[in-house]
């Protein structure tokens, strides 16, 4: 089988994270509510995941709280930031985890929000953020990396952007945690989401959100956090404030081990990535009846390939891929119906190859003739 659906999840994960999941089920208890060493010996692995993310993203530990995945996380930021009747500047190549939040708000609390498309290819600029600002604009969020064209956006450009007109960003890190370097203090990002099952190689059931100093958005949930028990208020210290109920403690622990695992080949393992992305793209271009979504390997991207054969629809497209030669891929709207409708793709969708640390130039040879042999067979 050649996995190629890394932008759904990453696979295969590093065994060390696997060991650490197991682990943390087999040997702890609940962090931050006992004082006996399962509970203790919790809370210092859940804090030590915090410390590695802030030496990979930038910030302090405690600037890192977790939840249950990149969408979670999306929520509480979103829901937290928003007041009624707000304007809220986003893009058309974001996925429905930010799209449907927003309409919901529409709905529910009489908030407006501006989709902003810039470039075919699926790039926004500062200045296409700035020509969607209002008056009443409060919000700007922006997917940093395609999860169907691949592009990265320059998120540091539109921060600066918003610093200057005192708005908040917030940055949807799905596709771009640990494909790209991220400084998230130096941009001058306010809240930045992540899944821990992604490019982090973590189990799935847990993601996370920086906030940055002074950024402190409502709670999405309220609820026991094992400190201040005496007050019916939330507390406001952090992590707290955003971390009520038990925490998904095994997927943390084994996020923290593929952390571990990242951090002594993290350079080598983003070039053999971009890499084998060009290959893969320079690859299908080459084949007649593939067309091709996205930017080229040589401006700013990551390793999410969208494209169609001939006249196959993506769905019928992806089965026979599977069927025929084992390759596991994505075919769709991939959650995200705007980027679709910008690149004229809504009605069959696209298949979508996403390339993973643990590929090789053989299987991305492997994954081009497969396509190039579907094409010529037109079916």
């Amino acid at each position: 089988m050649i996995y190629l659906d890394n932008a759904a999840t990453t696979w295969p994960k590093p065994e060390a994270a696997a060991q650490a999941a197991a682990q943390a089920i087999a040997r702890l208890g609940n962090p931050g509510r006992s004082g006996h060493a399962l509970a203790l010996n919790a809370s210092r692995a859940v804090y030590a995941c915090r410390e590695k993310l802030a030496s990979f993203f930038g910030g302090d530990a405690l600037d890192y709280v977790f939840g249950m995945s990149c969408t979670d996380m999306l929520c509480q930021a979103i829901y937290g930031m928003a007041e009624p009747g707000c304007h809220i500047v986003t893009t058309c190549w974001e996925h429905n985890s930010v799209l449907r939040p927003l309409q919901h708000l529409a709905a529910r609390q009489g908030c407006t929000y501006t989709v902003v498309c810039g470039s075919p290819d699926g790039y926004i600029s500062a200045e296409d953020i700035a020509a969607a600002l209002r008056p009443d604009t409060s919000l700007v969020i922006v997917n940093h990396a395609g999860n169907v064209t691949g592009a990265v956006q320059p998120v540091a450009d539109i921060a600066a952007l918003c610093r200057r007109r005192g708005l908040p960003l917030l940055v949807d890190g799905a596709q771009s945690a640990r494909y790209v370097p991220i400084d998230l203090p130096g941009w001058g990002i306010d809240l930045f989401a992540f899944p821990g099952h992604k490019g982090l190689l973590g189990p799935q059931g847990c993601g996370g959100l920086y906030l940055a100093p002074g950024c402190r958005p409502e709670p999405l949930r309220r609820g026991g956090t094992g400190s201040m028990s005496l007050e019916l208020e939330q507390p406001w210290e952090m992590p707290d404030r955003y971390e009520s109920g038990t925490p998904p403690t095994p997927a943390i622990c084994g996020l923290g081990a593929a952390l571990d695992t990242l951090q002594s080949s993290f350079s080598r393992i983003r070039k053999r990535e971009a890499a084998l992305t060009e290959q893969l793209w320079r690859g299908l271009r080459a084949v007649p009846s593939v067309t091709l979504y996205g930017p080229p390997p040589e401006r700013p991207r990551v390793g999410v390939i969208s494209f169609n054969i001939g006249v196959l629809p993506a769905s019928s497209a992806a089965d026979a891929l599977w069927q025929r030669s084992e390759i596991a891929c994505r075919a769709g709207l991939h959650c995200a119906p705007l980027a679709h409708r910008a690149l004229g793709t809504q009605d069959r969708g696209a298949v979508r190859f996403s390339v993973g640390p643990y590929h090789t130039s053989a299987q991305m040879d492997e994954a081009i003739k497969a396509v190039a042999a579907l094409g010529k067979s037109g079916s």
